[in-house]
C-alpha cells in the first residue's frame, strides 16, 4: 500500500493529513508544515476491503469503503491524523467510525473536520455563511496547532496558495494536452492522481516535467479513426479498461467534468492572508459539483459551456455505484443535455471494476450514435 510517494513524504519528517473531501483546504496544512495527502484514489487497486466490512454496508460506495479500509488496515499507521468535511451523507457518518476503530485498534488518530453549510452561498445567507467558515477555519487552525505543535503564518499561507495556483495551472495546461492528444488520458489521468501523494514543491516539479515532455508530441497523432468528441464527467473516472474502450471504439476524450480532475483544479480565487476569507470564497465560487450542493444550479449551464469550448458532442457519465449525490442529477443533466442535441451515455462502474464486456457493448452502440 506504501508507494514511493508516499514514503518520500513520510521520511520528510512532516505529519502526514490524510484527507477525504474532495476539495481540502490543501494550502492550509502545506502553510503550517503538515503533509496533506489526499484520501480518494488510491495508487494500488483495493477490490477488497476486509477492514471495513465490519464497519459500512456493502451498498457504501467504493470510495468510502477503501477510505474506511486503509485508515483502519495497518497501512493507516503512516498517517497522524485525518481531515474531513460533510461532502455526502455516508462522509457525515465517518469520522466516529474511524475514530472508534483506531481506538480499538490501539493507535487513536486525531480526525479534525469541518462543517461546510450547504446553503445558497451569494445569496441572502452569504454574510453569516462568511461568518460560519470563518468561525470553522479558526478552530481548525487552533485544533492543528494544539496537535502536532505547528503555528500558522499568514505569510506563508499566502505563499501556498501561490504555490498550490502553479501547480493547478500545470494540470490544466495537461488537461488541454490530453485534449489534443498530447499525452493519453489514462496517462494523464495517473499523473494527476499521483501528485495527491506527494509534496507541493515534489508536485511542482513532476507536472513541470511530465507537461515538458507532451511538448514535445504533435498536437492529435491520428492513429486511428475517430468518429466523435466525447466529455467525460463524474466523481472518479472510469478504470483504465474503460478509458481505453471508449477510445478504441473510435471516440476522442475532448476533456472532462470529472470531480477528481477538471472541477478539482478548474479555478481557486485570489489570495487571501484570512483562511476563513480565502475559503468562503474557494468554496463559493468553486466549479460546480454536486458534492457542494449550494452550487448545483450552476452545474448545467457550466457543464454546457465546457462540452461546447471542448467541441465535443456526446457526454459520458461515469458513475460511482451508491454515489446518490450523483444519480439524483444524472436524470436532469441528460435531459438538459439532449435538448440541447448532446447524446448522453450513463455508465456504472461498480466496486470491484470487473469485467467491461457488457460495458464495451454499449460504448461501441455510443460511439455509432455519436458519430452518426
Amino acid at each position: 500500500m506504501y508507494n514511493d510517494d508516499l514514503i518520500r513524504l513520510l521520511e520528510s519528517g512532516r505529519k502526514v493529513i490524510g484527507c477525504f473531501p474532495l476539495y481540502p483546504p490543501l494550502e492550509l496544512f502545506d502553510a503550517m508544515g503538515l503533509a496533506p495527502v489526499v484520501l480518494w484514489r488510491f495508487p494500488e487497486p483495493m477490490p477488497e476491503t476486509p477492514a471495513s466490512d465490519s464497519h459500512l454496508q456493502n451498498y457504501a460506495c467504493s470510495v468510502a469503503r477503501r477510505l474506511t479500509d486503509f485508515i483502519l488496515s495497518d497501512a493507516g499507521g503512516a498517517i497522524d491524523g485525518v481531515f474531513m468535511y460533510n461532502a455526502c451523507d455516508t462522509l457525515r457518518n465517518l469520522p466516529e467510525i474511524l475514530e472508534h476503530g483506531t481506538r480499538a485498534a490501539g493507535r487513536p488518530l486525531p480526525v479534525h473536520r469541518v462543517h461546510m453549510p450547504m446553503v445558497g452561498c451569494g445569496q441572502e445567507q452569504d454574510v453569516d455563511t462568511a461568518g460560519f467558515i470563518a468561525d470553522e477555519f479558526a478552530g481548525l487552525i487552533q485544533a492543528l496547532e494544539t496537535t502536532y505543535g505547528v503555528v500558522f503564518s499568514a505569510e506563508r499561507f499566502e505563499k501556498s496558495i501561490r504555490r498550490f495556483e502553479t501547480i493547478r495551472d500545470l494540470c490544466r495546461q495537461l488537461d488541454m494536452a490530453a485534449a489534443q492528444g498530447r499525452i493519453p488520458f489514462a496517462d494523464f489521468v495517473r499523473v494527476v492522481h499521483r501528485t495527491w501523494w506527494m509534496s507541493a514543491a515534489a508536485q511542482v516539479d513532476f507536472l513541470t516535467g511530465v507537461l515538458a515532455e507532451t511538448r514535445e508530441v504533435s498536437p492529435e497523432p491520428v492513429t486511428r479513426k475517430i468518429t466523435g468528441r466525447v466529455l467525460l464527467s463524474g466523481i472518479l473516472p472510469p478504470p483504465v479498461p474503460v478509458i481505453e474502450a471508449i477510445e478504441g471504439a473510435g471516440l476522442a476524450i475532448a476533456g472532462n467534468d470529472i470531480a477528481t480532475l477538471y472541477r478539482a483544479y478548474a479555478k481557486m480565487p485570489a489570495p487571501a492572508a484570512d483562511p476563513g476569507r480565502y475559503y468562503h470564497q474557494f468554496y463559493r465560487e468553486h466549479f460546480p459539483c454536486p458534492t457542494l450542493l449550494y452550487t448545483a444550479d450552476e452545474r448545467f449551464d457550466t457543464l454546457l459551456d465546457l462540452i461546447r469550448r471542448r467541441g465535443a458532442s456526446g457526454v459520458i457519465f461515469a458513475g460511482e455505484k451508491f454515489c446518490e449525490y450523483e444519480y439524483f442529477e444524472y436524470p436532469y443533466l441528460e435531459n438538459r443535455l439532449k435538448a440541447e442535441g448532446i447524446h448522453t451515455l450513463r455508465l456504472e462502474i461498480a466496486m470491484a471494476d470487473a469485467s467491461i464486456s457488457a460495458l464495451r457493448t454499449r460504448i461501441e452502440a455510443f460511439a455509432e450514435m455519436v458519430g452518426g
